[in-house]
């Protein structure tokens, strides 16, 4: 199986451009969005770590976010709390596709959390500062402090960009970026 990891900066389409590979996808956020949801383990342990946000299931992101807001080391603690809980559901994935030939890991924190291997193949998503901010603009709900708060937990972009295999394009136009990935998937193939 061989496992691509999806790269980029907050708003850059990771997850557009994860599913145009055509393969099975793990989408961290959506898992994290379940784990919110569902998970009365993360329910607990979150409201322990932060009382005066988190004190009623399902948890709520605005809660999250005001706690983010407050306190830089409050990321922290929530991360400390959620990651092992995506890691797990990322290996059922795994396991689950171990027959299939390619796999797609849209996992933000990747790198940070040193949840890639070695023979992983890290594809960084480029796009133009000013297509993200206008797409970050358009999101429901996104807080700019949130984002940059985010931004200091996560490695500086140029660092990813250098440790990743290959550079993807992306102008936010489907056809493009369908292109784009089935070269990048000969590329892949032929060095497989």
């Amino acid at each position: 199986m061989i496992r691509i990891a999806v790269v980029g900066d907050i708003g850059c389409g990771k997850s557009y451009i994860a599913k145009k590979f055509g393969c099975p996808v793990f989408n961290a956020d959506d898992e994290v969005n379940k784990i919110y949801k569902k998970s009365k383990k993360c329910y607990y342990k979150l409201r322990k770590s932060l009382p005066n946000y988190i004190y009623s299931f399902p948890i709520k992101k605005n809660k999250l976010s005001e706690a983010i807001l407050d306190k830089q080391n409050n990321i922290k603690k929530i991360i400390k709390i959620i990651h092992p809980e995506v890691r797990l559901k990322m290996n059922k994935f795994i396991k689950k596709n171990k027959n299939k030939k390619f796999v797609v890991l849209d996992i933000p924190l990747l790198i940070e959390n040193k949840i890639n291997k070695k023979n992983d193949i890290l594809v960084f998503v480029e796009a133009k500062k000013k297509e993200i901010n206008k797409r970050l603009k358009k999101r429901s709900g996104i807080n700019h402090e949130i984002i940059k708060k985010f931004k200091k937990v996560q490695l500086p972009i140029e660092i990813k960009k250098r440790k990743s295999n290959f550079v993807i394009k992306n102008n936010f136009k489907n056809n493009n970026a369908k292109k784009n990935v089935k070269i990048l998937m000969r590329k892949i193939l032929s060095n497989a």
